[in-house]
């Protein structure tokens, strides 16, 4: 195991004055807090000792029936028995290593991938191999190479880091490539209430129910601090999941479980989402204003169309990660891209957050990473 380099660069931030677009976290100027303190109460009013008690491992009944009817929304019809509530998706992540991985055994990712996946995995010793992608995400003509793995793990929605979004076309083409294979996915979905135009497609557990297991989180759509996720997985791995979890926490904190039912059971989601939806596009906006006023020639990036992420590409030969220092120094922080990567990191590659900063603050923060590449590049 190693160190968080996002981790390491947020102790950066806390420096008075830098202007972080470095961390992935969701703004708390859309945390529901007038919502959580009322249901807060209204647990504890109504429900206080089962609410402070233990729980069961499996989670909070009515919550996993909420989960349940959310997936058939999506196109992915499951009882509310294969719905494991886990703390936070990360550790949907971990309990999916722990029972799928041997030391040795192969594992898929993309490239980039999520940088939190690669540490979950990693204590179990996984031999991780990368799929060939390109701007739609993972290749299905080049799923060959994950042949044999335990695993593919996927992003298909405004994926962490590359903010790029899979096609129907691609994300057909990819359950059914995976499905001849006999490649089982992870699909990991933070992010796909973020949209700020159009609905991601249907999931690719809709398209592969029996092959894929699917994680959700509560995070970006209500608040991180809860840290509450799910994890939907065939009969048989949920089982397994549900043992790996009781070995690891007996359970995710039921009073969390309980009150988050409370705000969500009667739609305020339908009305809370559109309102972070507006606001992170208005972001997404500044961001992009910021980028073609600021960067040099030779940087590129895709415009996403959801999510929290620009993924930017440097001048070939810029060494993000060597760059940092200086644009810490100019008073701007950002996340190297080299950490995405399971093997043949792109050095020239960051990422930028554009939902926890203010637009004017995203403007500057984007003119000093272009000072510290000029500086560079005149170097």
């Amino acid at each position: 195991m190693n160190p968080s380099l996002i981790r390491e660069i947020l102790k950066i931030t806390e420096r008075p004055g830098v202007i972080s677009l470095a961390g992935g976290l969701p703004s708390p100027d859309t945390f529901p807090v007038e919502a959580m303190r009322e249901a807060c109460a209204r647990v504890l009013r109504e429900h206080p000792r089962e609410a402070l008690q233990y729980a069961a491992s499996e989670g909070y009944a009515p919550l996993r029936e909420w989960v349940a009817a959310q997936m058939a929304a999506q196109g992915l019809h499951v009882d509310a028995t294969q719905v494991l509530i886990t703390t936070g998706s990360q550790q949907g992540l971990d309990l999916v290593g722990k029972v799928l991985i041997d030391a040795g055994s192969r594992v898929a990712v993309e490239a980039p991938t999520y940088l939190g996946a690669l540490q979950a995995f990693a204590p179990y010793e996984p031999d991780v191999v990368t799929v060939p992608c390109d701007a739609d995400g993972p290749r299905p003509d080049a799923l060959a190479v994950a042949c044999g793995a335990r695993f593919l793990y996927a992003l298909p929605n405004f994926q962490n880091p590359s903010g790029r979004c899979m096609s129907e076309a691609r994300r057909a083409a990819l359950a059914d490539a995976a499905r001849a294979l006999r490649l089982p996915i992870v699909e990991d979905n933070p992010y796909g209430d973020l949209w700020f135009d159009t609905p991601p497609p249907a999931p690719l557990a809709a398209r592969w129910a029996e092959g894929t297991v699917y994680l959700g989180s509560f995070s970006k759509v209500l608040a991180p601090g809860l840290r509450l996720g799910y994890v939907v997985a065939p009969p048989a791995l949920g089982a397994k999941l549900l043992q790996a979890k009781q070995a690891a926490d007996l359970h995710t904190p039921g009073f969390n479980q309980r009150v988050v039912f409370e705000v969500i059971r009667d739609g305020f989601l339908r009305d809370h989402v559109p309102t972070i939806r507006a606001r992170y596009k208005a972001h997404r906006d500044a961001m992009r204003a910021a980028l073609e006023a600021h960067m040099p020639e030779g940087c590129h990036w895709t415009v996403p169309s959801g999510g929290m992420f620009f993924w930017v590409e440097l001048p070939a030969g810029v060494d993000a990660t060597a760059l940092l220092p200086a644009a810490v120094a100019l008073g701007m922080a950002y996340v190297p891209g080299a950490a995405f990567f399971a093997s043949d990191a792109k050095a020239n590659t960051l990422r930028l957050s554009f939902v926890t900063v203010a637009p004017a603050e995203i403007e500057r923060g984007v003119a000093l990473l272009a000072q510290a590449l000029r500086t560079s590049l005149a170097e």
